[in-house]
């Protein structure tokens, strides 16, 4: 039986006619405003002939490859007749399911791979085909720009790198005509959908003043110090760069030693104190810690000399002579999160040439002290980009942090970029409230110094892994004067710090250290609370020359890696005394957590 169309209505008709007219005038906006942006004739030449450098780099990136490969013809020849054969395998594979037979595929996501959990990339044959295309021809791209001999290094990690990029942009479920979910749901709204996702790309745009900021979640659902970093605490100490944060107690009494965290200043702190159900913050004063946490400023051009010892000098040494006049404690435990752990770890070797004592223990959550193999990041860290990176920052002083949230969001485009662009702009729909992805939209900007000396000394020449390779405050520091106990937690699907570039820095240090290799990734590997125990952790007594090597002979354990840790830090943490009160010790409360610092958005 035929169903019946309903024709739209009055008030359908006018929603619609009031919705295309509010896109009309947004759209006739951002075009005058980009007009405009293209007549500041002294920036924008500036910024178009970085741009095209950067082009001109990755362009002759792909020229080399090109040339590599066609001075292999034989091996060329061999890829090409492997491709054909998997596309007349696949076609063959078509036509049986065509005709009502089963067949097995010939080329399957990995899995993870959420882009086509639709049931009709499966059930539908005309859009399996699309989808085992795709992949066939995705998998022999990427292996051959993986496996192409005769490349440096870098051009070589380049070429992977950007052809996935391609790749996961020409995905058949990042266009309408080729997405079984967005041509559904298209018909099923008589092409609204469409419309709203045209508008919500037009409030993307108007955000990012012309350039296109994807929205990942609701901003409007989170408040920080409201509904999210809200566990209690008072401001007791701040400078240019940092407010220091001391939490109140949630035991009768605590550890005399206190324990103070230094996050990275590329983002924001609150990524260990997001809601009471998973923060670290939170976690650690339960178990009896006094608990001190850095929170950096989010810097303006003003601030645009302070460098990689200025952190040190008003981050962690600030911090310990704050909490000495606060509740009278010597000596420390440290935790630093991946830049805030290199800043540690540099910190403790500047300590060492000093004899500074205060730190009695140091932990490191994903960090990086030898960047020889530092991930994927290092893919923008050659000289041409370091100079356009430099360009930038020398007109206000600072990177902008939207810049840099789309560098590490680019790690993963396809959980971060492309998955938003069908939901918000295909689909249609609005950002879904997630509070992980508003702290990963809460950018923060770097001083210029800062950043340009830790661009070039730690990820482009890796000097930080020499004695004497770089200087903390005019002081030569090695990292094998660093005698201090060490717990390091590298996380095993770790793009930014990988876990064998995070375990061979652990070789440079000449205390005690444990390695512990927590499941998961960069942010989940180390955000684990026991409950509900998501990810398991691997760990060994012994320190073999390799990762590989160490894993092998690892024990595995179940859940959370953070009561180990307890284990470990409470053999070193003293005995117990009163539990302290913020702001009735030695320093008096300035404002309570979070703290202003924290609010500023880039």
């Amino acid at each position: 039986m035929n169903k019946t169309v309903e024709p739209p209505s009055s008030e359908d008709v006018e929603r619609l006619a009031a919705e295309i007219t509010d896109i009309a005038e947004r759209s006739q906006r951002l075009v005058t405003e980009f007009v405009e942006k293209t007549n500041e004739s002294a920036a924008s030449q500036e910024d178009a002939q970085g741009a095209m450098q950067d082009a001109f780099s990755i362009g002759q990136a792909f020229m080399d490859f090109a040339c590599q490969m066609a001075a292999n013809p034989a091996r060329m020849m061999e890829a090409q007749t492997a491709l054909w054969s998997q596309y007349a395998n696949l076609w063959q594979s078509t036509m049986a399911r065509m005709s009502g037979q089963e067949a097995d595929p010939i080329a399957a996501p990995e899995p993870g791979d959420r882009r086509f959990k639709d049931e009709e990339w499966s059930d539908n044959v005309v859009f399996d085909y699309i989808k085992q295309s795709y992949l066939l021809t995705s998998g022999w791209l990427k292996e051959q720009a993986h496996e192409t001999e005769g490349l440096d290094d870098h051009t070589a990690h380049r070429i992977d790198f950007y052809t996935r990029q391609f790749m996961d942009a020409m995905s058949p479920t990042n266009f309408v005509a080729t997405n079984p979910q967005v041509l559904r749901e298209t018909i099923e709204s008589k092409g609204e959908n469409l419309l709203h996702g045209l508008s919500n790309m037009l409030t993307d745009l108007e955000k990012g003043h012309g350039s296109l900021r994807i929205s990942q979640t609701d901003l409007d659902a989170f408040e920080v110090g409201g509904n999210i970093a809200v566990t209690e605490g008072k401001v007791v100490y701040q400078n240019d760069l940092m407010q220091l944060l001391h939490y109140a107690p949630l035991t009768e009494t605590q550890f005399d030693k206190p324990l103070l965290i230094v996050p990275p200043w590329i983002n924001k702190f609150y990524i260990l104190d997001l809601k009471p159900e998973n923060s670290f913050i939170r976690w650690a004063t339960e178990q009896g810690h006094s608990v001190y946490v850095i929170s950096w400023v989010n810097p303006t051009g003003d601030l645009r000399k302070k460098d990689f010892s200025s952190y040190m000098l008003e981050g962690p040494l600030a911090a310990v002579e704050a909490i000495k006049q606060d509740v009278g404690a010597e000596k420390v435990n440290a935790i630093g999160y991946c830049l805030g752990g290199t800043l540690l770890a540099s910190t403790l070797a500047y300590a060492s040439e000093h004899k500074i004592e205060n730190f009695d223990s140091a932990t490191f959550f994903t960090t990086l002290v030898d960047f020889e193999r530092g991930g994927e990041l290092t893919v923008f860290v050659d000289e041409e980009q370091i100079q356009g990176i430099e360009r930038k920052m020398a007109k206000e002083g600072f990177m902008d942090g939207a810049d840099m949230a789309m560098t590490f969001n680019s790690l993963r485009s396809n959980d971060l970029i492309w998955s938003f662009v069908v939901s918000n702009y295909l689909l249609g729909k609005d950002p879904f409230p997630f509070d992980l992805l508003y702290w990963n939209s809460d950018s923060t900007r770097l001083p210029e110094a800062m950043h340009s000396f830790y661009l070039r000394s730690m990820y482009q020449q890796n000097k930080l892994k020499e004695p004497g390779g770089v200087e903390m405050n005019g002081t030569p520091i090695d990292l094998r004067n660093i005698k201090t106990p060490s717990y390091f937690v590298a996380a095993k699907e770790d793009h930014i710090a990988p876990a064998d570039a995070v375990y061979q820095g652990t070789k440079l240090f000449g205390g005690p250290v444990k390695y512990v290799l927590a499941a998961s990734g960069h942010i989940a590997g180390v955000v684990n609370p026991p409950p509900p125990n998501k990810y398991g952790y691997w760990t060994n007594t012994k320190s073999p020359e390799t990762l590989e090597e160490w894993f092998e002979t690892s024990t595995e354990s179940k859940g959370s890696w953070w009561p180990d840790w307890q284990k470990w830090i409470a053999r070193k943490a003293g005995k117990k005394v009163p539990a302290r009160i913020p702001g009735e010790s030695g320093l008096k409360a300035i404002e309570a957590a979070p703290g202003s610092y924290v609010q500023v958005r880039s």
